[in-house]
């Protein structure tokens, strides 16, 4: 039997915290108006089920098999291209928005200047406006400028992701220890220099981690943005599913869940590496 003293008195805050939060959420469900009930209406459940019977089995037709490939590969394309192009911008901009090279910083104990805070703040807002727009918008913009193809998702996912990776490298170089680059920098090193063996040792890993990550994000974002004509694994579901082809629709969707588990596997082994 539980004492007074034995209670947990944090049990009351907690209680009214997740009170709290399940008023606040309320609103909320009312105003996306989610209806669980529809899923267990009999035509719901019968239409999903017709759905689902027709995946099975997965189509491998080597016509079919051939069409896949070539849309995979240009989804790991599309990918990887638009992440190369956002870590042209995104690494200069991570260091210019980030107070880690700041001479003034070192040498006030981690308190930037004035002129430094100013130089950074512009930087910060073109990746706060990089980042703001979705890439599915980016993609229908660039659809409407381009064509249909997979041009519109690169450029897509390179303007987006420039922004959320310069916003994390920066934050990245400002959690490590910077005891080492403000000594390199007192001691007459170059603020590269002092970068290059400071902080980039100390960050490595979760800078690697962080990357292949927003690479393994960037290839569900382009089959997404597939749906709007930017080409890859998207743009052939879009087509299979108006077709009520759900042998096809299965097949490209195992294809998609093992492009997944291959960046998993990969940052697994990057994070090892560097460990």
């Amino acid at each position: 039997m539980l004492t007074r003293d034995s209670r947990d008195p944090a049990a009351l805050p907690r209680l009214l915290l997740t009170a709290v939060a399940l008023a606040l959420l309320w609103p909320g469900i009312q105003l996306a108006e989610l209806d669980l009930g529809v899923l267990l209406a009999a035509d719901s459940q019968s239409e999903m089920g017709r759905f689902v019977a027709a995946f099975w089995p997965p189509a491998h037709a080597p016509d079919f098999l051939r069409l896949l490939l070539d849309a995979t590969l240009q989804t790991l394309a599309i990918a990887t291209a638009g992440m190369a192009l956002a870590l042209v911008v995104a690494i200069p901009t991570g260091l210019l928005a980030s107070r880690a090279l700041s001479l003034s910083a070192a040498s006030r104990g981690g308190r930037p200047g004035v002129l430094g805070q100013a130089l950074r703040w512009p930087v910060r807002a073109l990746l706060i406006f990089l980042r703001s727009v979705p890439e599915i918008v980016w993609a229908l913009l660039f659809v409407r400028a381009v064509g249909l193809g997979p041009t519109a998702g690169v450029l897509a996912i390179a303007i987006t992701y420039a922004g959320m990776l310069g916003k994390v490298y920066a934050e990245i170089f400002e959690s490590v220890d910077r005891r080492p680059m403000h000594a390199l920098l007192q001691a007459g090193a170059g603020r590269l220099s002092a970068f290059c063996y400071g902080i980039l040792p100390n960050a490595a890993a979760e800078l690697t981690s962080y990357t292949v990550y927003r690479w393994e994000c960037a290839i569900r974002a382009s089959v997404v943005m597939g749906f709007v004509g930017a080409g890859g694994l998207g743009q052939q579901i879009d087509l299979s599913l108006r077709m009520f082809a759900g042998d096809e629709v299965a097949s490209m969707l195992l294809t998609f869940l093992l492009l997944v588990l291959l960046a998993d596997g990969l940052s697994r082994v990057l994070r090892g590496r560097l460990a």
